[in-house]
């Protein structure tokens, strides 16, 4: 349900910059902005449940899609069977040195970092009990780490890769490049359905 809001403080829009006043209880209701619609704060009931499930299914889906085949490409009766691991082990060494560790920290590590950040930072938040001692730094790692995690970038590169290669040769797509289509879906609901602003309050309120 819809709650209205109460003269407690300000609170910024993070889409349009519109200023609100702060709910008084946001526990029970959910709050939007009253401009473009984005909402500002949720019921706690459930929430934290559905994000922390969310992180950890996208670090299930991180792994597979790291060592499970990713591509297969057949041409001129030859066959290679490639997965992300085996792209990154390629540029290992030389002057590829610095591609292979850009690809692995933007596309594997980076991502699975942050959610296993949220997932640390919710345990407890889950069960009702008082959070872990670093799960403030934790959570704000994760925020700063948003921006850098890249594999929808990745799964949209490939694509338009894919499809000039597939005028040249067979291409089948592994059970890996399906894990990272459904990671790009698990990610973009993780972070539709996390209100940050609830989970600080509730970190700040259960540390007391």
């Amino acid at each position: 349900m819809a709650c209205t809001i109460a003269e407690t403080g300000l609170v910024a829009c993070p889409r349009c910059d519109l200023l609100h006043r702060e709910p008084d209880r946001a526990e029970n209701c959910t709050v939007s902005c009253s401009r473009c619609g984005v909402v500002l704060a949720t019921p706690r009931a459930g929430a934290f449940t559905r994000v922390f499930v969310l992180a950890l299914t996208a670090m299930i889906l991180m792994v597979a899609a790291v060592y499970f085949p990713f591509l297969e490409l057949q041409v001129a009766g030859l066959n290679n069977r490639t997965s992300v691991l085996d792209a990154i082990l390629a540029f290992s060494s030389g002057l590829l040195l610095p591609l292979s560790v850009a690809l692995a920290a933007f596309i594997v590590l980076i991502p699975s970092l942050r959610f296993a950040a949220v997932a640390y930072t919710l345990w407890p938040l889950v069960f009702d009990r008082p959070p872990f001692q670093y799960a403030r730094p934790a959570f704000r790692l994760a925020e700063r780490l948003r921006p850098w995690a890249m594999a929808e970038i990745f799964v949209l590169g490939v694509s338009v890769a894919l499809v000039k290669v597939a005028g040249m040769a067979s291409v089948g797509l592994g059970p890996a490049f399906w894990a990272f289509c459904a990671l790009v879906v698990v990610a973009a609901l993780h972070d539709n359905f996390m209100c940050r602003r609830t989970i600080l309050k509730s970190l700040e309120q259960n540390a007391q």
